[in-house]
């Protein structure tokens, strides 16, 4: 990491960063909806192998969010985006 960037990289490397959180988090929400009862899992029982698949899920949902908030705070200032739902504002 000792390359020197202008801003207009390192704004396009935000946005980047950005793009790849929100398509994790839209990722694990339709992994989460999978594992519900009911779901179908990799095993086809829809019943998850791992019972802290779960738990896991949630903190990296929770963690891709701030992740958002936090980029999405750097790439338009003062907008915040609504709680629960991070991926509502838009890039610029």
């Amino acid at each position: 990491m000792t390359d020197v960037v202008d801003s207009d990289e390192l704004l396009r490397r935000i946005r980047r960063a950005r793009d790849c959180a929100h398509e994790e988090l839209l990722a694990l929400r339709a992994r989460g909806t999978d594992s519900a009862p009911g779901g179908v899992t990799p095993s086809g029982t829809g019943v998850d192998d791992d019972p802290g698949a779960v738990p896991e899920a949630r903190v990296r949902g929770i963690a891709y969010e701030a992740v958002l908030r936090v980029l999405d705070e750097i790439l338009t200032p003062g907008r915040v985006s609504a709680p629960g739902n991070p991926a509502q504002a838009t890039t610029g």
